[in-house]
């Protein structure tokens, strides 16, 4: 399900998913996540836990730092890619429930188009691995709602 817009601090921004429950005190998770197309295809990350899912590389922006530093930490430790040219495509979020950090969250997703330039190693992340897949599938199968609008977006898939 996917609502227009929720509107927080008086800026609307996209939601895709649940809305939030009324019993629940959320907590604001920013994140930054990358869309990397290379040669027809996308690096993208399959994580193993809390549960198997194919995901556009990406995740948390600890504290004092930026989106974009975010952007190349996650996107490096889940891939072993560096990357180059991020360009910010738009936002959205989504509320949940994080087992691996038994939280409920407010999720920030700030969406990047990067390219990527070069493997440096295997993903550091545990249970990552990077792969490639057509824009196609990836626009199928990443795991959430807000990121397959974003590749469809991207590449005016249906």
């Amino acid at each position: 399900m996917r609502n227009k817009a929720y509107s927080k601090g008086g800026r609307a921004m996209r939601r895709f998913g649940k809305p939030p429950r009324p019993d629940i005190r959320y907590t604001a998770r920013p994140g930054a996540y990358a869309i990397l197309p290379r040669n027809g295809k996308l690096l993208l990350t399959w994580q193993e836990e809390p549960k198997p899912e194919m995901q556009l590389p990406g995740g948390g922006i600890d504290p004092g730092e930026s989106p974009l530093q975010a952007l190349h930490r996650e996107v490096f430790e889940e891939t072993g890619w560096r990357i180059a040219a991020p360009r910010r495509l738009g936002s959205f979020r989504r509320f949940v429930y994080m087992p691996e950090y038994d939280l409920w969250a407010d999720k920030i997703c700030i969406i990047y188009h990067a390219r990527p330039v070069r493997p440096l190693s295997a993903p550091s992340e545990p249970g990552h691995t990077a792969f490639f897949a057509d824009p196609e599938t990836a626009a199928r199968h990443v795991g959430n709602p807000g990121d397959r609008h974003f590749v469809r977006a991207l590449f005016r898939l249906a």
